[in-house]
């Protein structure tokens, strides 16, 4: 099913009506990318790191890149999930921002190519409105990994899709919308948004951006809306 286009005014979000801001995770409201941690864990992690980077730059299909990334992680402990979750930091400004906005009446949302196992303790600490995230498969008499993403992968129109339900489940008008990501597959709800912003992004990404952020600091994000 094709992604729901949002209706945009000629105009630019505010802080002054409620919105609704929807992030990547990793390398975005967090410093790191999860999978790469995994794969450190799993003593594979330059194997995987390059796989993430060309990814993410769009040189490869991102669903094939989950797939052959997530297939070296077969055979973790699940007990991983507590080691990696301890070595993240949110990004600076990201729990001020997520705080700034809530005091407005926006909500906030994250989608992920990552993994619901950290994604969902991530949106309980920073107090997120919405997340949604890839899951992985685990077998359950050992408690280990098994090498595979259990249901659909979160490909760039899912998270577009999400970003357009969460609005219209908010009641929230297309010119209130605000996306951020550094990876190419967040392009398309930035483009989709009524701001879209590159953070700290990818080359191609920042070329096909409408606006970016070069600074790691996430309270950057509100120069835009307070007007």
């Amino acid at each position: 099913m094709s992604p729901t286009p949002l209706q945009i005014l000629d105009e630019t979000p505010t802080l002054r009506r409620p919105g609704l801001l929807v992030m990547d995770v990793d390398s975005t409201l967090i410093d790191e990318e999860v999978i790469d941690e995994l794969g450190e864990a799993a003593g594979v992690g330059e194997r995987i790191s390059a796989v993430t980077a060309r990814a993410m730059n769009g040189e490869l299909d991102f669903a094939q890149a989950l797939e052959a990334r997530v297939a070296l992680l077969k055979g973790l402990p699940t007990s991983i999930f507590d080691d990696v979750y301890r070595r993240l930091h949110f990004t600076n400004g990201a729990l001020p921002l997520i705080d700034e906005l809530h005091a407005h009446g926006w909500k906030v949302g994250v989608v992920s190519g990552g993994f619901h196992e950290i994604v969902d303790r991530l949106a309980e600490a920073a107090g997120l409105d919405y997340r949604i995230a890839n899951r992985l498969e685990v077998d359950g008499a050992a408690s280990t990994l098994t090498g595979r993403v259990a249901g659909p992968i979160v490909t760039k129109d899912v998270k577009l899709r999400a970003m357009c339900r969460w609005a219209a489940a908010d009641g929230v008008d297309g010119a209130q919308t605000v996306a951020v990501g550094d990876g190419a597959n967040d392009l398309p709800m930035i483009g989709g948004a009524a701001l879209g912003i590159a953070f700290c992004a990818k080359p191609a990404v920042r070329r096909a951006a409408p606006h970016t952020i070069d600074e790691r600091d996430l309270t950057r994000v509100l120069d835009y809306l307070r007007r």
